[in-house]
């Protein structure tokens, strides 16, 4: 029996936990979180709750459970080098070593080894160290169209676009000077127009395999209205497109991660082991690399592993062992839907420590929780997203009313996006990308 370590507790994790349960290999699984995940807890066979860089605890842990393999699911602990840290203990692990976290933890390096190695999914951008220079660039170079990102992990929120958070480049070199206080530098590049998509791939270093694309939903409010959050929700289709995406679309951008997988072994000389996640922006002229993370989506993995039809363990020793050629990803064909639900104020004033409770005798929607604490008289949210609501069916009409269901019959002060899904937002996805193609 295969005894596989689990690093990290938020609903990503949680649905990497359900895809490895439902291997007909039956793995143990053993989860080392910062907080008790209950949906977690109860997949365990054992499970450690310490801050997910404490290597003396997990040090500790492993010692204990001696598992077969790890899989890290966020990226804090990529960061802080828990890949490397469990080499020396002879664990090897599904997500790449510090060096090569790089490509998510670091802008800079992703966009400079895209331009050293010719790979056609790059922007016009430059990396700062002070604000000299900054309004310049892009009074010069980028015009009213610009986008300001620290370079470092910023959990999804740091990044501010010219015409939604900044007027002009007055106020661009005012937030960089902000960004410069906390972050060794910063990039600006062009704003490109189209629309946003998620291909995950699961690469062995040498080999990727991509999952079905999906689009995040990361405004708080109906129509893309609001702050940005960590996402709020994400859908994908029956057919494994989008409605804006076609084949070829989705073949090139699967080519430039595979040439980025290739451009990372040939410039460090290590073989990148885990989770290349591509955020691409579709335009008209094909698509473009808006950033890539170094693990799993939250939320898009909620729609990916719940329609894979491939055992999960397989494809992670495959990862590993680097015999990822040899195995192919299905999928169901079928669509699904994803919804969070998060408490009253989020983000930025949410109500802390309040009770809800979940329909669960009438529920079809898959759950997958991320910071919700289950206490002996139910369940309690924190200050962050709370639940992951999944609608998996035939089409995606369903999938949204499997999921927005399953969010009505929630009881508590909660938010959600009712519009994620919907045939209205759709509709608003393709006719923009229509018009971007110059195709209306």
């Amino acid at each position: 029996m295969k005894r596989i370590l689990l690093v990290g507790n938020g609903a990503r994790e949680h649905a990497i936990a359900d895809a490895l349960a439902r291997s007909p290999q039956k793995p143990e699984l053993y989860c080392f979180m910062k907080a008790k995940n209950p949906g977690m807890a109860k997949m365990s066979a054992k499970f450690k709750l310490a801050k997910l860089d404490d290597f003396d605890a997990l040090g500790e842990f492993v010692k204990e459970v001696r598992p077969d393999f790890a899989i890290i699911g966020p990226e804090d602990p990529l960061n802080a080098g828990v890949v490397d840290f469990l080499q020396t203990l002879g664990v090897r692990s599904v997500g790449p070593v510090k060096d090569l976290a790089r490509l998510e933890t670091s802008k800079t390096f992703t966009r400079e080894l895209l331009e050293k190695y010719r790979i056609p999914a790059n922007i016009k951008f430059r990396k700062f160290i002070s604000t000299e220079g900054i309004k310049d660039f892009i009074e010069a170079e980028l015009g009213d169209g610009f986008v300001v990102k620290p370079d470092g992990l910023t959990g999804g929120k740091g990044v501010m676009v010219s015409g939604e958070h900044l007027k002009d480049s007055d106020e661009a070199v005012e937030y960089c000077r902000k960004v410069l206080e906390t972050h060794p530098s910063v990039i600006v590049e062009e704003k490109i127009e189209g629309e946003e998509f998620s291909l995950q791939c699961i690469s062995d270093g040498r080999t990727i395999k991509a999952t079905p694309p999906v689009q995040d939903h990361k405004r708080l409010l109906p129509g893309d209205q609001g702050p940005n959050t960590g996402g709020m929700g994400s859908y994908s289709y029956t057919n494994h497109l989008l409605q804006f995406l076609t084949k070829e679309d989705v073949l090139e951008a699967e080519k430039i991660v595979q040439m980025t997988c290739d451009a990372i072994r040939k410039e460090t000389g290590k073989e990148y082991k885990g989770i290349m996640y591509g955020g691409f922006m579709l335009t008209k002229d094909g698509p473009k690399l808006l950033e890539y993370n170094a693990r799993f989506g939250d939320p898009e993995v909620m729609n990916v592993l719940p329609i894979l039809k491939t055992d999960f363990v397989s494809v992670c020793e495959a990862v590993i062992n680097g015999t990822l050629s040899e195995i192919e990803l299905h999928f169901e064909n079928k669509a699904t839907v994803c919804k969070y639900v998060v408490p009253e104020g989020y983000p930025s004033n949410p109500v802390a420590g309040q009770k809800i409770e979940l329909d669960e005798a009438n529920r079809r929607a898959l759950i997958f929780h991320a910071s919700i604490d289950q206490k002996d008289d139910g369940l309690y949210m924190t200050t962050s997203r709370a639940i992951g609501f999944v609608g998996v069916a035939d089409d995606i009409a369903e999938a949204e009313k499997i999921a927005e269901s399953a969010i009505k019959a929630v009881k508590g002060p909660v938010f959600h996006r009712e519009d994620i899904g919907t045939p209205e937002l759709l509709d608003r996805r393709v006719k923009h990308m229509e018009a971007v193609r110059g195709e209306s």
